[in-house]
């Protein structure tokens, strides 16, 4: 892989989660500061092992996950239990292509990473 082509990828990644923040309309400021702090971190891993790049957008999405969860809370809270127990989706799988964003507690898939939005 060639830094074209770890540029594109590490793009595609940073889009996906920009979207998933602003279909929840979090992505102030604050939150794309975290989402470029999270691509410079990954470009650094990445070219250490380029052929990682497959999973960029399953890590920064958890990155940024655990950087809004320091600072501002969990994110993105989980559609399908209610208020009753409030708690984030993870992302799965932890390194693997495809990722999606999960329930933890039912083990249902909600949406692919970069469509909350989409999720009907």
């Amino acid at each position: 892989m060639d830094a074209n082509d770890t540029e594109a990828a590490l793009h595609a990644a940073r889009a996906l989660i920009l979207a998933d923040l602003a279909a929840l309309d979090v992505a102030g400021a604050d939150t794309v500061t975290l989402v470029e702090d999270a691509v410079v971190h990954r470009r650094w891993w990445v070219g250490q092992w380029p052929q990682g790049a497959v999973y960029l957008p399953g890590l920064i999405a958890q990155d940024v996950q655990d950087a809004l969860l320091e600072r501002y809370g969990r994110w993105p809270l989980c559609p399908l239990c209610g208020d009753a127990d409030p708690h984030a989706l993870d992302v799965e799988p932890e390194l693997g292509e495809d990722p999606h964003w999960v329930c933890g507690t039912t083990a249902r898939a909600v949406a692919p990473v970069g469509s909350l939005g989409a999720r009907g």
